[in-house]
């Protein structure tokens, strides 16, 4: 530590001396607690002791107040953001539970697809895959498979039928569980 730094130290140390008492007293009347007070009174003064080197300050009450009261509004707004957080998700919806049945029922569903989805030849499949989940559009994934587009468009159209055989099975067989369950209640 240099001679300056220390300087620089033993004077925001003075000022805690003559000073801290009368800051905390004022930062109550403000505040909702002593504790607070005493918070905000503390870190006015480590903000002092962490600023570049102080000139001889002519009104020290009058800067620590002011650095006091931007230290308050700051954790003022913090207070206001976090309740503002904490009311959205309050009112969030919560995502709505499935039921088990509706769980199984789409486990078996899936299940299902993929069986039939694992018999499509490699290239069908590929196709899908990069259309669907890569989003590469038909001259793309032709360059990519080194097929032509058309076989693109037949191959897409196959694992598309594939897809639509497999949701109308899938309510076919939910409005059936349905209905069975809804007469067996």
């Amino acid at each position: 530590m240099s001679g300056t730094d220390l300087s620089h130290s033993e004077y925001v140390g003075g000022l805690f001396r003559s000073h801290y008492q009368w800051l905390c007293l004022r930062l109550r009347r403000h505040l909702d607690s002593s504790a607070s007070a005493e918070d905000i009174a503390a870190q006015t003064f480590e903000q002092l002791l962490c600023s570049p080197q102080l000139l001889p300050i002519r009104q020290p009450r009058a800067l620590l107040g002011t650095i006091a009261k931007r230290l308050i509004y700051r954790s003022w707004r913090r207070r206001d953001l976090e309740h503002e957080h904490l009311d959205q998700l309050l009112h969030e919806q919560p995502c709505p539970r499935s039921s088990p049945e509706d769980v199984i029922q789409v486990q078996q569903v899936l299940n299902g697809l993929e069986r039939s989805f694992a018999r499509l030849p490699g290239k069908v499949k590929a196709t899908f895959l990069l259309s669907r989940f890569e989003g590469l559009t038909y001259p793309k994934i032709a360059r990519e498979l080194g097929i032509s587009q058309r076989s693109v468009s037949v191959y897409m159209a196959r694992s598309q039928a594939l897809c639509s055989l497999w949701s109308d099975q899938s309510c076919l067989h939910s409005s059936s569980r349905k209905s069975s369950f809804q007469r067996s209640a």
